[in-house]
């Protein structure tokens, strides 16, 4: 038996998580308002080009879990795709940020390629990473630890990046400010890589997963009842979460009124997360997992849904919205992943092995299709209602952002706590 993992060791493991997050929120958040405002691209155009790399990113995902687990199989780490991908991704985030003086085409053509050399990147050290921390422990509530490590530091990583950019911005203007930004990710992706590969709890012994081939390997966890049942709900539940994402800053601008508050607002919301995380853990132990998840979903919705109602000059209700959906959020973070490294056991208790990079790589898969989809249908959605960044707005406009950015969300959400209710993870318990 392996000895449980100390806070030091799954602080290393957790290291990793910061620059991740760092990384991924520019892209969903900052991404669609710097090309579209700053460089001038359409907002369709921008959420186009974000849904096609997306798609084309999310492909690959599922092949690199397949090649994680044969390289694992084979008696090798999965560190090797964590140090191949980490200057890849900082590479690519310098690029994306630094967008030469070109014309539109050219921009457009500099965004897509940027765009899938951070995905690539961050798909090839984000599957091996989750998957490694799948199998740090064999205990149901020890996996809640290690996520809650995991994306503890990524809630760091979250502030940094509400934060960073828009004090650079606000300091140094748009272009240079995000310029800066990329350039301060590059040694930190690096340092955090090195102390993960370096510090982490070791993977406990697996049984080789089968040798079938890449495409084969994604059978066994599409046979896999409980993983279609919990994919469902993350798929709900992922795109009710990417559709705000993807349009926070326009609602604070043009909705609340307040852009230069976007840092404060974004900081109370990754805050209340973190600081939710505590006890989400504690309430999963009690409770279950599913179950406490499901209460995680009902909050939210309780609160977010008023941000429908707000107006101009609206700071302090906003902030509680903020805070109070924040707090479900740490749920969102630390549950899921949890909950499917309890499903993967299933696989080894027919005999099938174990089988993380091929699950990991079909949910990072998910997620990306998730914040595709939020992107590819929000942003062309808001432009067919005659919404315009930095636009002059109709009221009608703006009752249309307020509804795609608050309404919908609360709906796909309140679908996603349905089909949990009904799943086994929590029906199993009110047996």
């Amino acid at each position: 038996m392996a000895s449980r993992p100390t806070g030091l060791q799954l602080a290393a493991y957790g290291a990793l998580g910061l620059p991740l997050a760092m990384a991924a929120l520019p892209i969903y958040v900052h991404v669609p308002k710097f090309y579209a405002d700053t460089l001038g691209l359409s907002l369709a155009g921008v959420g186009a080009i974000l849904l096609a790399a997306r798609i084309v990113d999310a492909v690959q995902d599922p092949f690199f879990g397949w090649w994680s687990d044969r390289t694992r199989a084979r008696g090798a780490s999965r560190w090797v795709f964590v140090g191949a991908g980490a200057p890849l991704l900082a590479l690519g985030m310098a690029g994306l940020f630094h967008p030469p003086a070109a014309g539109s085409g050219g921009l457009e053509w500099w965004l897509v390629a940027n765009l899938v050399l951070v995905y690539t990147a961050f798909s090839l050290v984000t599957v091996s990473y989750q998957a490694h921390g799948a199998e740090i422990s064999d205990d149901v509530s020890e996996r809640t630890r290690v996520t809650a490590w995991r994306e503890g530091f990524a809630l760091v990583g979250v502030f940094l990046a509400a934060a960073l950019p828009e004090v650079l911005r606000q300091s140094m203007g748009d272009r240079e400010g995000f310029s800066r930004f990329a350039l301060l990710f590059a040694p930190l992706v690096l340092v955090a890589a090195w102390i993960t590969i370096r510090g982490s709890p070791p993977a406990h012994p697996r049984r080789p997963p089968p040798g079938t081939a890449a495409l084969g390997s994604f059978r066994i966890p599409l046979a896999n009842a409980s993983f279609r049942r919990l994919l469902a709900v993350f798929v709900l539940n992922g795109i009710a979460a990417s559709i705000p994402a993807t349009l926070v800053l326009f609602f604070i601008e043009d909705v609340v009124g307040r852009a230069d508050l976007a840092p404060v607002f974004l900081i109370a919301y990754f805050a209340a997360g973190a600081a939710g995380l505590p006890l989400w853990v504690w309430l999963s132990r009690r409770i279950g997992k599913a179950r406490a998840w499901l209460a995680a979903m009902a909050l939210s919705i309780a609160a977010f849904v008023w941000a429908f109602f707000l107006g101009a000059g609206d700071v302090a209700a906003y902030l509680a919205i903020c805070v109070m959906s924040g707090v479900g959020l740490g749920a969102d973070l630390a549950l899921p992943p949890s909950l499917l490294a309890d499903v993967i056991d299933e696989d080894e208790a027919r005999g099938a092995g174990r089988n993380e990079g091929a699950y990991f790589g079909l949910w990072s898969l998910t997620t990306k299709l998730n914040l595709a989809l939020a992107a590819g249908i929000a942003l062309p959605l808001l432009q067919g209602f005659g919404y315009a960044s930095k636009g002059d707005n109709a009221p009608e406009a703006l009752f249309a952002l307020a509804a795609v950015y608050a309404l919908l969300p609360c709906v796909l959400k309140l679908l996603a706590a349905g089909v949990l209710w009904a799943s086994p993870f929590v029906s199993a318990a009110r047996k």
